[in-house]
């Protein structure tokens, strides 16, 4: 088990996916392997992301509870600039709201109305996944201790949160102009500020806090959709946008 994150990392680098092994691990101790694998993969953060906060994602991937990772430096990836499949292992990609941190959000007492007084701007993303887990076959824990699947991202034009409903914002989510899904803000515990209050209490339990102007991506409003060379995806919300990302 100590090995995990070794060979997480190595399956991120030669782009081969490994068997889960996380028998008896907890969430807990999979947090200590996640900072590990972050810190090997050179301990650069620039947004946190959510997974699993949304009844489709936690059906998909038979796992009933949410858990956060880290976005690295280098995976942003620039509207009008391509994802490189090659890249990645098995990627798959789902729409997102992501917040924009003004002031630090720091305790176990942190709610989504705090969220949103905190909040400078919304804008739409795509959160680019890929599992170094073969067939995306995990537990909790094995999830946890890969980083939460994290990869890529795309965020587009941010937007002043003021008037917005985002329970209500919905989302129209399309593959190569067929429509794939839609949903609402509320897919995501609700409230996607609920989200990053649960992100900011499990912080607070390691003792740690979201700093002023954290990225973070709130959950996938929808289940992941693979993705392969030439694929178009896009992600339209309700008063924040759009965000569209191709693949070669």
């Amino acid at each position: 088990m100590a090995d995990l994150p070794d060979r997480l990392v190595e399956a991120i680098r030669t782009r081969q996916a490994i068997e889960p092994d996380a028998d008896g691990l907890t969430a807990e101790a999979a947090y200590e392997l996640q900072d590990r694998v972050i810190e090997l993969l050179g301990n650069r953060p620039v947004a946190a992301k959510l997974g699993l906060t949304s009844k489709a994602k936690q059906k998909q991937m038979e796992v009933d509870q949410p858990l956060y990772g880290w976005l690295l430096e280098g995976s942003q990836i620039e509207q009008g600039e391509p994802l490189r499949c090659d890249e990645l292992i098995q990627p798959r990609v789902e729409p997102e709201i992501a917040f924009l941190i003004g002031s630090e959000l720091a305790g176990p007492g942190v709610s989504a109305e705090h969220v949103l007084a905190s909040t400078v701007a919304v804008l739409p993303a795509l959160d680019v996944l890929d599992s170094r887990f073969a067939g995306y076959q995990f537990t909790l824990p094995a999830v946890i201790a890969d980083n939460a699947s994290a990869a890529r991202f795309m965020v587009g034009a941010p937007v002043p949160p003021e008037g917005i409903d985002l329970r209500l914002t919905g989302c129209v989510f399309e593959k190569n102009g067929e429509l794939v899904a839609t949903a609402a803000g509320a897919a995501v515990m609700e409230h996607p500020a609920a989200a990053v209050a649960w992100l900011v209490q499990s912080l607070a339990s390691r003792g740690r806090s979201l700093r002023a102007g954290s990225l973070v991506l709130s959950g996938a409003l929808t289940a992941a959709i693979a993705i392969s060379p030439g694929d178009v995806v896009r992600a339209s919300f309700d008063h924040i946008g759009s965000v569209e990302l191709w693949c070669m």
